[in-house]
């Protein structure tokens, strides 16, 4: 089951936001999250806060969470005020957000347009299973205003796709993208996993040719992480399967940005390669560089001027809180300024434009990680501390070692 919700401070049922969240509410790029928590099954990996049909139990809807989203779209406009807030970015994510007919989702971004208004070029992005969308799907979609699609490929081979308990043949990804180009949308991405228990160089280099062959403009891929009360994690402590090697998922990441590289992709976040600028994702960006964005949806969190708050975990909950007219927050802290100039490093040097050495507190680290082979030299004459290939491979460490 999904892991348990933070501690915080109580919400007030209003979900009314304290005065320093909403100084500067405009002049800051702002985006809507929509959490759909419904999937057809559980993957063995994962530990997101969704739900098949047979756990959402009374109270919980497919067929009416539509509207009960839009409830919140409202509730978000009342609580921010009549601001002028054009919305920059909407990513729909899961869960499996294409698990709603197509025009659940257009009817939860319109009502976002209503009552906000989308900025001019804005970014909608959803996720979807490439079993869970067909070419009228995505034509509905794109009628509607969406303008990007994610498919979640994770990989090209079968008994990999087996371990991680992923329900599409290893084709149909690629029969995705081709469908989303043939119904207009011009930026797709895929996402992949690697270091598997069972994946072999050779099978992570066949899933990384797949992507590319596909025609994507954005690919995603992250090392395979093991998260506690996962069936993939009592398989591993039963001894069923190995636990990923963090030198193996190295060297697969050294894979993965050659040959992505090699491609004509740029990476320009640690885990993210694009190939063109117009490719990135605007909204990941958003959330890398400090932006506001509200998240709706059950266990959803959100951020505005440095105010986070996170939803009510299980549908039911959440549908009743805001039927009863009250907030579907659960919880709630208010970020102080050493908390908000951590988190802005731990982001922000994790981009390929990297961070300004000047706002940096600990030199003697940063002169070490550029003598290590860290930091790139050329950027660092300039005054910007950005990360070697070597750098990435170990940005954790290295944002640990700075804070």
């Amino acid at each position: 089951m999904p892991s348990t919700l933070p501690d915080g401070e109580p919400v007030p049922p209003s979900g009314s936001l304290p005065g320093s969240a909403l100084h500067g509410l405009g002049e800051r790029p702002f985006g809507f999250y929509v959490h759909v928590p419904f999937c057809a099954t559980r993957c063995g990996y994962c530990d997101f806060n969704t739900y098949t049909a047979s756990e959402l139990g009374p109270g919980a809807s497919q067929k009416d969470y539509a509207e009960t989203a839009a409830e919140e779209v409202r509730r978000a406009r009342a609580v921010l005020g009549d601001v002028d807030l054009p919305v920059e970015t909407v990513f729909f994510g899961g869960g499996t957000p294409t698990l709603l007919p197509a025009a659940d989702l257009v009817r939860i971004l319109g009502v976002i347009g209503e009552e906000f208004g989308l900025a001019p070029g804005a970014e909608v992005t959803t996720e979807a299973n490439p079993e869970s969308v067909d070419r009228a799907y995505l034509e509905e979609l794109r009628g509607g205003g969406f303008t990007r699609m994610s498919f979640g490929m994770q990989s090209a081979d079968e008994h990999v796709l087996r371990v991680l308990e992923r329900r599409h043949t290893p084709g149909r990804p690629a029969g995705a993208v081709r469908e989303a180009r043939e119904a207009g949308f011009d930026h797709v991405n895929l996402d992949l996993i690697y270091s598997t228990p069972g994946e072999s160089d050779d099978d992570w280099r066949a899933s990384l040719a797949a992507a590319i062959e596909a025609g994507p403009d954005h690919v995603s891929a992250y090392s395979l992480i093991v998260e506690d009360g996962t069936r993939l994690a009592a398989r591993i402590r039963r001894g069923e399967l190995p636990m990923p090697d963090d030198d193996v998922a190295a060297d697969r990441y050294l894979i993965a940005d050659a040959m992505l590289t090699e491609a004509g992709f740029e990476w320009y976040e640690v885990s993210n390669w694009a190939a063109s600028e117009s490719g990135r994702c605007r909204h990941n960006l958003l959330y890398w560089t400090g932006g506001d964005w509200w998240g709706v949806g059950p266990g959803a969190h959100s951020h505005v001027g440095g105010t986070r708050w996170w939803n009510v975990k299980h549908p039911a909950a959440y549908a009743g809180r805001l039927a009863s007219g009250v907030s579907p927050a659960h919880a709630r802290e208010v970020l102080t300024a050493e908390d908000r100039a951590v988190e802005r490093l731990m982001l922000e040097l994790r981009l390929a434009q990297g961070f300004p050495l000047k706002e940096i507190r600990r030199p003697p680290v940063v002169a070490r990680a550029l003598a290590d082979g860290l930091l790139e030299v050329e950027p660092f004459k300039t005054g910007r501390a950005v990360l070697t290939l070597r750098g990435r491979l170990l940005a954790d460490a290295l944002v640990r070692d700075l804070t």
